[in-house]
């Protein structure tokens, strides 16, 4: 048994830079496997990335900035959420980020075993391998226990494999992508495979199912506040940690914008595949410059992307809920950490969860319908969060009016009532199966997640009933909130 050395939570050998965590929060927030289920829209999906920059991202990210800064200390989401509503309601907007982060996991190493069978330059061969869901369930396993061994040497070292790995897996293939997609589209002499006219631009709403997949798009956002927990890890984090999430917003847009067109020009619309048409745009866009060898070179640096998310999703979350379990809100044993002060039982207990969902890929109908279901499965979890932080940070502009904001949102009830709204709408929309993928029964569809999604939320509420005075780290550097103090600055 690793022993639990007396480390503050995250503690770190040196300081971050503006751009080491910009680029990992585009790292935690963009994922290229969300670029097909995009391009299936055409033109229409600068509407989608626009409406949910604007309803979402834009929220998010002032939102995060006014909170991180004003309540800087341990806790991240929970601390924000808790100076709002108590513990009970912040520990279930953390518990959230925490379980969350458990369905993606599958899901985004899904894409990362897809990006390895491309590795072979036979695309038939790839994907058959792709579709294997035995294949996908063990490269899930595999790659994502080898990511947790990174996670466990702590900050400084997954600050680094995040930042490179965000770089050469995702900044990088998604500027190949949207250089060679529009070079195709402008100068290949092929009709284009989307309509081009100023009607596009508007979604065909006469179907709403035809929508519903389109709600993934605020997950594919998502994130922007996760690495708020590492804001003390920054020089001068009140003016740094705002101009890092501003860096990191126009980022996500550009890329997710950028990169959907560019495999929406050279894929047809009925073809694409959630999990498979990335790679296939690449190998179609390689081929026409014969560089039918880059496929292999660029499937390599998505494995790696992946890796890097993955590696950031695991250690943030874990970060933050284990400096509020030592503040009493886990018992003892979840609160057990290594040399590197990482909570060594609250990530394997994480592990073992994500081993027994992994096994979902293999009672599926299809590799498509797991990962659908488990997307939209994160998508609820992650916005039941995002409600309480919205709807927190409107409440605590009135009830702590004075208290010192480094950063202060103009027109934070415009915007957090803005975000408020827009998760909503995606929550509801989320329930809905989407008609472009074969799910089986809707009706099943439904329960799966309306089930799953009532037991995840009730058992963070459980726990908190259950806590006992014990479970407090005498160590324990948690401070007071606001209202605990007795005052507002």
């Amino acid at each position: 048994m690793v022993k639990d050395h007396q480390v503050t939570p995250g503690a770190s050998t040196g300081k971050m830079g503006i751009l080491t965590l910009a680029v990992m929060n585009i790292t935690a927030v963009v994922s290229l496997r969300f670029l097909p289920s995009e391009a299936m829209y055409g033109l229409s999906s600068i509407f989608y990335f626009a409406f949910a920059a604007i309803v979402f991202l834009v929220p998010v990210s002032l939102v995060a900035a006014e909170l991180a800064t004003t309540y800087p200390q341990r806790g991240g989401v929970f601390r924000w959420v808790s100076e709002a509503f108590g513990p009970r309601i912040g520990f279930l907007a953390m518990a959230m980020v925490w379980i969350e982060v458990i369905p993606y996991f599958p899901t985004v190493l899904t894409f990362g075993a897809v990006s390895v069978a491309f590795i072979d330059p036979q695309v038939g061969i790839a994907e058959s391998i792709a579709a294997n869901k035995f294949y996908i369930m063990f490269f899930v396993l595999a790659v994502y226990w080898g990511s947790v061994l990174i996670a466990l040497n702590g900050v400084g070292i997954f600050a680094r494999v995040s930042k490179w790995c965000g770089i050469i897996g995702t900044i990088v293939p998604a500027i190949i992508i949207t250089i060679l997609g529009f070079s195709y589209f402008f100068f290949s002499g092929h009709q284009p495979l989307i309509e081009m006219s100023w009607g596009a631009l508007i979604p065909d709403f006469s179907h709403f199912s035809n929508v519903v997949l389109a709600a993934s798009i605020f997950l594919a956002y998502a994130g922007m506040e996760m690495n708020a927990v590492h804001i003390n890890e920054l020089d001068n984090p009140t003016k740094k940690y705002p101009i890092a999430i501003a860096i990191a917003s126009l980022g996500t847009v550009a890329i997710f914008l950028l990169s959907t067109l560019g495999i929406a020009f050279i894929i047809p619309s009925k073809d694409i595949n959630l999990t498979q048409s990335l790679l296939m745009a690449y190998d179609l866009l390689f081929a026409w410059i014969n560089a039918q060898w880059l496929g292999s070179v660029v499937a390599i640096m998505l494995a790696i992307g992946v890796l890097g998310g993955v590696v950031t999703w695991i250690a943030g979350p874990n970060t933050g809920m284990l400096a509020i379990a030592k503040a009493g809100y886990l018992p003892r044993w979840f609160q057990k950490t290594n040399r590197h002060g990482m909570g060594v039982n609250l990530i394997l207990t994480q592990g073992v969860i994500v081993t027994i969902l992994a096994i979902t890929f293999v009672i599926m109908p299809s590799v498509q319908a797991a990962f659908q279901i488990l997307s939209q499965l994160t998508v609820l979890l992650y916005l039941v969060m995002y409600i309480l932080m919205f709807a927190g940070a409107m409440y605590l502009r009135h009830s702590q009016p004075t208290i010192k904001r480094p950063y202060k949102v103009p027109g934070m009830y415009f915007w957090a009532g803005l975000g408020l709204v827009g998760a909503l709408t995606a929550f509801s929309l989320s329930f809905i199966p989407p008609s472009q993928i074969a799910i089986g029964s809707p009706t099943a569809y439904f329960l799966y997640l309306i089930i799953l999604v009532a037991i995840f939320v009730s058992i963070p509420l459980i726990i908190y009933a259950c806590r006992k005075p014990e479970w407090k780290d005498p160590n324990s550097d948690f401070e007071p909130f606001t209202w605990e103090k007795g005052g507002q600055s």
